[in-house]
């Protein structure tokens, strides 16, 4: 029994310590995005927090962290700049109430149609998205608003600063793991920064962090259809955007973790957190991988470590912002370039010479679209070209062998899907004009499976009868037979032997 206390405690000390030093690097995260989306820091900062703490507390993904994300923010940059904060917060809540129909739809079951190349390309896409965010931190601004890159003992010491940091990331787990490297790495720098009087940029040089507890706020816009048509497309871009990042990001956590999350639940708690953030002035968001990933790796493997990420991030806001202002930027850039080098798939590279190309393509597609648009841009392109390139080999594998017959007929014993993408390869196997009087097309090791299909039967029907030859067909199912048109009384039923299948046509719901 004592020994069960004991494990419950060390597994909430690690989630509770994993939680703080997940707390420290959303901070610049969510100001940073606060910037990109044209609103107040510490809307992104409630975004975080309200997101944190909404999900951990329903969201079905123990380990996962969520908060203001970039791919979300670029989406917003139009809206405020033409109808301003308060048309966010509207969009907010009718993206929150998007993802809770989604998710009570029980649609989050679909993210496991999302193709591995795919997957590859989302991980690799946004740890290169990540590693470039970073960027940023290195450079300064001048009295004419110019942006220049660090030089001279500046770019030493922060370049020092940050390898400083990701050398104790790397060889504190080796001496001891009771304390999470990444906290262990901040604090480390923190001190040496403070009481060596290093001249380098804190948290405190990006933004005031200092506020209240986050009140309670309808959004002031009118109640009017004009409203919703402005409103409702952004508000489908970012509920879109948001579950994607979120569902593949539980993808990602499921197998570092070799655990399964709840899709419909995360979707669930990702629209309940977007919809409480509209009502309480925070800028929303959705999962975010760098900090899951931290979170992971520093052992915050439940719930209470989101929880306890938000709940010390309002601690920094309301309480600690003078502390909180003099990390050292250079701490948390370490930090993440280990998300980075954590994040990435390097084996992906092993595999370039041992996956089919058309794989490979797809997968630096996704990464390469991810870096230069957005996620659900890049994860919708991936989807439709795996799609695309499997329909074309599939559609390859169509063929008949034909058997000629003592009594002179033919029969064609058709092999592989007949389906839209491989109609064409189909009309060519044939030759009606050649063809004895009597022919027999058996479908018995192929299968009809759209509308596309039934329509080339027919159209081949139609040329044999205009042949004036006699086709039939066998081996076919009941819903094929119920869609044929001219070929419908060619068809050779035998109740034993037919298929039983669904074709994919809009008819038959009819």
């Amino acid at each position: 029994m004592f020994q069960i206390y004991y494990d419950h405690a060390a597994r909430a000390k690690d989630d509770i310590l994993s939680g703080l030093t997940v707390a420290f690097a959303l901070v610049p995260e969510a100001v940073a995005f606060a910037f990109v989306a044209g609103v107040n820091p510490l809307v992104g900062l409630y975004g975080a927090f309200l997101m944190g703490l909404v999900t951990s507390l329903v969201g079905g993904r123990p380990g996962m962290i969520s908060g203001a994300t970039g791919s979300m923010a670029v989406v917003m940059v139009t809206l405020v700049a033409q109808h301003g904060v308060e048309y966010l917060f509207a969009t907010i809540v009718l993206t929150g109430i998007l993802q809770m129909a989604f998710g009570a739809a029980k649609f989050g079951k679909y993210i496991r149609m999302v193709p591995y190349p795919v997957m590859l390309g989302f991980v690799n896409g946004l740890a290169i998205v990540i590693f470039l965010a970073q960027m940023k931190q290195f450079q300064t601004v001048d009295a004419a608003g110019a942006t220049h890159w660090l030089s001279g003992s500046a770019m030493v010491t922060m370049l020092s600063l940050v390898a400083l940091t990701m050398a104790i990331m790397v060889l504190l787990p080796k001496i001891t793991r009771a304390l999470p490297a990444g906290l262990a790495a901040i604090i480390t720098i923190s001190l040496i920064v403070t009481l060596g009087g290093l001249d380098t940029k804190t948290v405190g040089d990006i933004a005031d962090i200092s506020g209240g507890f986050p009140s309670f706020h309808i959004p002031a816009v009118p109640f009017t259809v004009e409203t919703l048509t402005i409103i409702l497309p952004y508000a489908v871009i970012l509920a879109g955007v948001g579950l994607i990042e979120s569902l593949l990001t539980m993808s990602v956590v499921d197998a570092m973790t070799s655990t399964r999350g709840q899709g419909n639940r995360v979707s669930f708690g990702q629209g309940l957190a977007n919809t409480i953030n509209g009502f309480f002035g925070g800028m929303g968001g959705c999962a975010m991988i760098g900090q899951t990933m931290i979170n992971v790796s520093s052992g915050g493997l439940r719930n209470l470590s989101g929880i306890a990420a938000a709940l010390f991030l309002l601690f920094f806001i309301m309480f600690a912002s003078d502390l909180i202002a003099m990390v050292p930027v250079a701490a948390l850039v370490g930090l993440m370039f280990m998300v980075v080098i954590g994040t990435f798939e390097w084996g992906s590279f092993n595999l370039i010479r041992k996956i089919p190309p058309e794989d490979t393509f797809v997968g630096i597609l996704v990464a390469v679209v991810t870096v230069f648009t957005d996620l659900a841009t890049a994860v919708i392109i991936g989807v439709i070209t795996s799609a695309l390139v499997f329909a074309w080999k599939q559609a390859r594998h169509i063929h008949a062998i034909r058997e000629q017959q003592p009594d002179g007929s033919v029969i064609y014993r058709l092999h592989g899907p007949l389906f839209f993408a491989s109609v064409h390869r189909f009309s060519e196997l044939f030759d009606p004009e050649n063809d004895p009087d009597r022919v027999e097309i058996d479908c018995a090791l192929s299968r009809v499976a759209d509308h596309s299909a039934i329509e080339a039967i027919d159209n081949l029907a139609e040329r044999y009868k205009q042949a004036g030859k006699r086709l039939t067909l066998s081996h076919l199912s009941p819903e094929c037979r119920k869609l044929l048109g001219t070929a419908a009384e060619l068809v050779k039923v035998n109740i034993a032997e037919d298929p039983d299948y669904f074709v994919a046509d809009d008819r038959l719901a009819s």
